[in-house]
């Protein structure tokens, strides 16, 4: 049970992500504190469109009371099948239909890397169905023409967010 709690612990916080509660408490007291105030401030945009959906939230959205990313939610959400699913983010399909393995550290990275990275994209792709698009099969000069579905599978998805961040900030492909 401790190796669970400092799994999800450390999710969060690599992700910036806040539990559910906290999230809706964050939310009512932004509210309260902006009730009276009728100017917005723009909302900040890199040099390539509006800002990513923030990976966390994005995340958070798939994970059951355990911590552990729901495959079967995320898969339903994206309209794939688990088998699907597993070739996209690069596991063998047993490893997401056997309920021992859903759970493994590989397959919960795995997962939760490819869901970091459709997040990212998501914004400047026009939603998170066009985002999989993107993820599956469109080439990234900077990799050598390889997809980020081809990155994620080889465990370069480090390589990859920090690419989407310069992209992000201005930088260029």
């Amino acid at each position: 049970m401790a190796d669970h709690d400092s799994q999800v612990a450390a999710t969060k916080s690599c992700l910036g992500a806040k539990a559910p509660a906290e999230l809706k408490a964050a939310k009512l007291s932004k509210t309260a504190s902006t009730a009276g105030k009728t100017k917005k401030s723009p909302r900040r945009q890199s040099a390539i469109g509006p800002a990513p959906t923030q990976p966390a939230q994005f995340v958070v959205r798939f994970l059951d009371n355990n911590g552990k990313v729901a495959i079967k939610r995320v898969a339903d959400d994206f309209g794939m099948s688990k088998g699907q699913f597993a070739e996209t983010v690069g596991l063998h399909p047993e490893a997401l239909y056997k309920a021992s393995r859903t759970s493994a550290p590989k397959t919960q990275n795995r997962v939760r890397e490819m869901l970091e990275i459709v997040s990212r994209v998501s914004g400047w792709a026009g939603g998170k169905d066009q985002a999989m698009a993107w993820y599956r099969a469109e080439p990234i000069p900077a990799f050598g023409g390889r997809t980020a579905e081809s990155i994620v599978k080889t465990g370069q998805a480090g390589a990859l967010r920090d690419y989407l961040d310069v992209l992000a900030t201005g930088g260029f492909a």
